[in-house]
């Protein structure tokens, strides 16, 4: 919704008017609007960091739909999924936000066609609605309907072939850093010792050492590491002070470029210039 606009204060005074104790702590006001994937990237990064029984709201396209295009329409949902809950619209928020795993329960709020003022603004008439009602120790079985079904956005998914890994930039952050949908464990699994090649853009573009952090290069030099959430990132170490931009900048990365891992076994190239 942006902080230009009396969005986000709408909704914060509706929650101190409801509960006077509440703790509010903002994730994100800066998703690109629609954009469910990157709502999910962002409240997939730091759920855990909150309390257990933390409720997360999430109000990108947070309209209902109901039956459009012959399907069963995009309704309010509340997902419970390792002692957080998640309340959201079915817009395929809970599907990329879970990847290969399932919820411990997931409700559907259906009794919303009686008021059609809820359509508007439904973030603040519907989806805090129903936070409010689980903070007060409502159970949403109460006020929703079981579901064992929910929608997923489509998003890119790291691939890997024989002696590679195809991945894609799934998000750049405020310092130019593009991090990439390659976790930890995916590149691992190719062997801890074997030599191997980060590429994107261009050929002359390329890194062939996993840094521990961003200081182990040089002001402006090119550096990839694996963050706290295990996803590799490709920067320039203090790119965003001014001099270089970062890696979007100076690269020309952007969401959903393709970032490509070679691998070499030993025996199989010998030189950095035979991979390209």
């Amino acid at each position: 919704m942006g902080l230009d606009d009396h969005y986000v204060a709408s909704l914060k005074g509706t929650i101190l008017r409801s509960l006077e104790d509440a703790k509010i702590i903002d994730i994100s006001h800066s998703v690109r609007p629609f954009d469910i994937a990157e709502a999910s990237y962002h409240v997939r990064s730091c759920y855990q960091d909150f309390p257990k029984g933390t409720v997360h709201v999430v109000g990108v396209d947070s309209e209902p739909v109901i039956n459009f295009g012959g399907t069963d329409g995009s309704f309010p949902a509340i997902m419970l999924f390792d002692g957080h809950y998640f309340v959201s619209c079915d817009n395929g928020f809970f599907g990329a936000f879970l990847g290969e795993k399932r919820p411990d329960a997931f409700w559907r709020i259906e009794d919303i066609l009686s008021n059609e003022n809820l359509f508007t603004f439904p973030t603040k008439n519907v989806l805090l609605k129903a936070a409010f009602q689980i903070l007060n120790e409502e159970d949403p079985g109460s006020f929703a309907t079981p579901s064992n079904s929910y929608k997923s956005a489509l998003t890119p998914t790291a691939i890997t072939e024989t002696n590679l890994i195809k991945g894609y930039v799934i998000h750049i952050d405020n310092y130019g850093n593009a991090i990439t949908n390659i976790n930890r464990d995916l590149f691992e699994q190719f062997g801890e010792e074997t030599p191997f090649v980060v590429y994107f853009k261009k050929k002359d573009y390329f890194i062939d050492v996993i840094s521990g952090a961003y200081n182990e290069v040089p002001q402006g030099e090119k550096v990839a590491i694996f963050n706290a959430n295990g996803l590799m990132e490709i920067a320039i170490n203090r790119g965003a002070n001014g001099s270089t931009g970062g890696a979007e900048q100076l690269f020309g990365l952007r969401v959903n470029d393709m970032i490509r891992v070679e691998f070499t076994p030993k025996g199989s190239r010998t030189t950095i210039e035979s991979l390209f």
